[in-house]
């Protein structure tokens, strides 16, 4: 048994291994000891190897998921060995005992199907990063619903497009250049992308793959490589891939990962779901409509045609609530179709998931019906109504052949309904008449020995016998007596006999050829389900989009938000714009927020805000970065108005932390943060910057920030809010065009600091910084001491000039770039210049000539 463990182990690599032993699955040697402390399970030994005691532990077979989820939560993946035979086929096989055992499927976090290992409100994506021809694709599969997406990209937003997927598993080849994006490595041979491509029309069946788009190397690279993956985790078993849907980054608004962790999308910075945008805005009722309204968060769209479209069903249902009513509670009684299917897809299935395929198709066919009546319906709702209808013959298929509430587990039958199959009838017939019998006997049996505690008993040994006490026993042991004794035990005695055998027999064979016909019933179900998957699945779709809209409508009408209203020019005009997440908290503790206008337009793009800490400049920026999320991912807005023209990148730089795992401080974060924004931002861009500058020495913070400023204002030229504690900054809007001050409002009254949250136009008249110190509770002799040392540093700043003194007599950003420029040494410019894995050994020698020359000023 050893021998076969120790090679099913090395087959199953770097994952744990549950080694099937009867009802248990066993763990040995070091995957032992790691199980053991994950699960918090007894560690114990059996025999030896190679003189040492070898570690063992296991978990019950039907307990197993549990016991699963929490591994793959830890980080761990599992590969299953189920036994491949019974005991008496081995025997007959090779006459021995030891059955055979194969590993069956890999358990990993990215290929979860079970309803009790996944999140019913999040998708589970396992992604393949593909490389080819100097180009990069990302391919992603959800297995639980079979949403399959290849997504063309580049290497600059890798990281961003894995960061909006939020993948569960993230796998790259072992040569690929984003190591630190890959969870898991895999033979660069595996993304070949010729065999990726071959891979992709043998799953589909297809000779050409044109009607799914036209793909890179790269996309073909990783969807090779994706599919490939899922192949080996499934032993030969591919789950259900929808055909897969093509994208380009460019069809939403990019949002690197630190603006997502900043903003808080669909997760906090901690991780959790609650208090994020996801959070605050979720009112669906399905599992399925939460995943796609995180999806739809995670990816606002770039066609002004598509946001328009889901605007305009949330608007039909946020303006007839009877209507949003009515649908919110049909779909919040619906079973989620879409893990169903996939579950059955992967082999997986119960006669439970095929029920759940009823009720909800059945439900959904009502509904299309319904909305399908609906005069001048949305162009989404007349293109959705439709796909929730056309599975009539399914739906009746599986009311006449299945019960009303079918068993999760197979084994014992009982699922196919009455009057399905009347062969099948007969022999539940038969079998409920043989159990008839079998009590009948037993009343006679007590009768004709005077044994009142006689009883007819089954085991999976004996099967059915006569059990009596042992002191009632003897009449029985007589040969006359009728009866063959089978069995002694402590207290009890088992017998047979030949007309209990007969009616026993005609019990056994017709329950196990019951068994036998619904299993049939079961298969041939489970192919007309899978014959139908892409109907279904559309279906599944469908229900999920309209949940959304229903869901924002609820969210709006709740909150008194408003449509956005989009233009084709880059203006952001917001007013009474709140922070949802920030709204919420304040209202549950009383208070009241205070809502703030936002006015972006041509010449008045950039914001430069100032004012106290606390005072709310950080929320006024983010609140504004998320009305455009909302409003592009079709939904109503925080707002009295909105009008603003698409953002093409989103960009937050507010708030940092130490990256210690890359060698970086908060400073290095917040450079490189910045540097980024500068080098990517469009003018069809939004950006927020919060105290740039501020983690260095405060001459150098400044001179970062005021240079950050100009750049933006001169070489961005985008939509940008700017808030800072440099007060000198605000000259720079006598030398700015499209640069206007702003601040937000505080007032002292009778020495306290009463902070109004209110963005008003011009600059703040000072920092208030020590009443904010004084609100924190810094000791009043700190407090005193603070005001002696300011009023200092004032008198020298009044006599001096101030800290930005001679910044008046700087040259503007774009004569500097040019001065600058004309600096360059043009020895380093040649030498920048050079493709030095292009020359030839002649090319280079004559090149160090050329350089020669330049170096002399020839």
């Amino acid at each position: 048994m050893m021998a076969q463990y120790l090679a099913l182990k090395a087959e199953a690599e770097d994952c744990l291994l549950f080694y099937r032993m009867g009802d248990f699955f066993e763990m040995f040697f070091e995957d032992a000891k790691i199980a053991a402390a994950c699960l918090d399970i007894a560690l114990t030994a059996r025999g030896e190897h190679d003189g040492v005691p070898i570690p063992m532990c296991g978990v019950p077979v039907h307990a197993a998921e549990g016991y699963l989820a929490r591994l793959i939560k830890a980080g761990h993946r599992v590969a299953i060995a189920e036994q491949t035979e019974s005991p008496a086929e081995a025997k007959k096989r090779s006459g021995k005992t030891l059955v055979g055992r194969a590993i069956v499927r890999v358990v990993t976090a990215g290929t979860l199907t079970e309803e009790a290992l996944l999140d019913a409100r999040t998708a589970n994506w396992c992604v393949a990063i593909g490389e080819a021809a100097g180009g990069v694709a990302i391919a992603a599969a959800d297995i639980s619903t079979g949403r399959f997406e290849i997504i063309e990209t580049d290497a600059a937003s890798v990281a961003a497009d894995i960061a909006r997927l939020a993948p569960a598993e993230t796998i790259a080849s072992d040569a690929t250049a984003f190591e630190d994006l890959a969870t898991g490595r895999r033979p660069r041979a595996e993304f070949d992308s010729a065999s990726g491509e071959a891979r992709i029309k043998t799953l589909f069946g297809v000779a050409t793959l044109d009607g799914f788009g036209s793909f890179s190397r790269a996309a073909l690279a990783a969807a090779g490589g994706l599919v490939r993956y899922l192949d080996h985790n499934g032993k030969g078993s591919l789950p259900f891939l929808r055909p897969p849907r093509l994208a380009r980054t460019s069809e939403a608004m990019a949002i690197d990962a630190a603006t997502r962790e900043s903003l808080e999308l669909t997760a906090t910075t901690g991780g959790a779901r609650k208090g994020s945008l996801l959070d605050a805005v979720d009112r669906t009722v399905t599992g399925a409509g939460a995943r796609l309204l995180a999806a739809d968060i995670g990816a606002p769209l770039m066609d002004r045609g598509r946001i328009e479209a889901r605007l305009d069903l949330v608007r039909l249902f946020h303006d007839d609530a009877g209507l949003r009513e009515q649908l919110r509670g049909t779909l919040r009684a619906l079973p989620d179709i879409g893990r169903a299917l996939g579950r059955i897809a992967a082999g997986r299935g119960s006669p439970r998931d095929l029920g759940q395929l009823r009720d909800g198709l059945d439900a959904a066919w009502r509904l299309g019906e319904r909305l399908g009546r609906i005069e001048q319906a949305p162009a989404l709702l007349a293109q959705l109504a439709p796909q929730l209808r056309g599975h009539g013959a399914l739906i009746d298929l599986f009311a006449r052949a299945l019960v009303a509430s079918p068993p999760i587990d197979a084994a014992a039958g009982g699922y196919i309904a009455p009057g399905f199959d009347a062969a099948l009838d007969d022999l539940r017939d038969a079998g409920a008449g043989g159990r008839r019998a079998i009590a009948a006997l037993e009343a006679d049996y007590r009768q004709r020995t005077g044994i009142a505690a006689l009883k007819i008993k089954h085991n999976g040994v004996l099967g059915y016998h006569i059990e009596v006490p042992a002191r009632a026993a003897d009449p029985l042991m007589r040969p006359d007596s009728g009866f063959t004794h089978r069995q002694t035990m402590a207290g009890a005695v088992r017998f047979n006999a030949p007309d209990l055998h007969d009616v026993a027999l005609k019990v056994t064979q017709a329950g196990a050829h019951a068994l036998a016909a619904e299993a049939a019933h079961l298969e041939e179900l489970t192919d007309t389900a899978l014959a139908n998957r892409e109907a279904i699945a559309a279906t599944a779709d469908a229900l999920a989009r309209l949940d959304v809209a229903a869901g924002l409508a609820e969210r709006a009408s709740e909150g008194g938000w408003a449509r956005p209203a989009l233009v084709d020019h880059a203006c952001f005009d917001i007013q009474g714009g709140r922070h949802p997440v920030v709204e919420a908290a304040v209202a549950k503790a009383g208070g009241r927020f205070v809502a703030n206008d936002c006015r972006l337009s041509a010449d008045n793009r950039l914001w430069l805000v100032t004012g106290p800490n606390m005072g709310g400049k950080s929320t006024f920026l983010r609140q504004n970065a998320l009305i455009a999320v909302l409003a592009q991912a079709g939904s109503y807005v925080p707002a009295t108005s909105a009008k603003l023209g698409l953002v093409d990148r989103l960009f937050s730089r507010v708030g940092a932390s130490d990256n210690l795992a890359r060698g970086r401080s908060t400073f290095m974060v917040e450079m490189v943060e910045t540097a980024a924004i500068l080098a990517q931002a469009t003018p069809q861009s939004f950006v927020i910057l919060d105290e740039v500058g501020r983690g260095t020495s405060t001459y150098d913070g400044l001179a970062i920030a005021w240079a950050v400023v100009e750049a933006i204002h001169e070489d961005n030229r985008c939509r940008c809010l700017f808030a800072t504690h440099y007060h000198e900054l605000t000259r720079l809007a006598e030398r700015c065009d499209a640069l206007t001050l702003h601040h937000v409002r505080a007032r002292e009254w009778k020495g306290d600091l009463v902070l109004l949250h209110e963005v008003s136009e011009g600059p703040a008249d000072r920092s208030y910084g020590l009443a904010v110190a004084r609100l924190a509770g810094l000791p009043p002799v700190t407090i005193a001491r603070a005001k002696s040392v300011l009023a200092k540093l004032e008198a020298g700043r009044a006599k001096t000039g101030g800290l930005a003194a001679g910044l008046d007599d700087l040259p503007l950003f774009a004569a500097a770039a040019e001065i600058v420029e004309e600096a360059r040494d043009p020895l380093r410019t040649a030498i920048e210049a050079i493709d030095v894995d292009a020359l030839t050994p002649r090319e280079a020698l004559d090149l160090v000539y050329k350089l020669k020359a330049v170096a002399r000023g020839g």
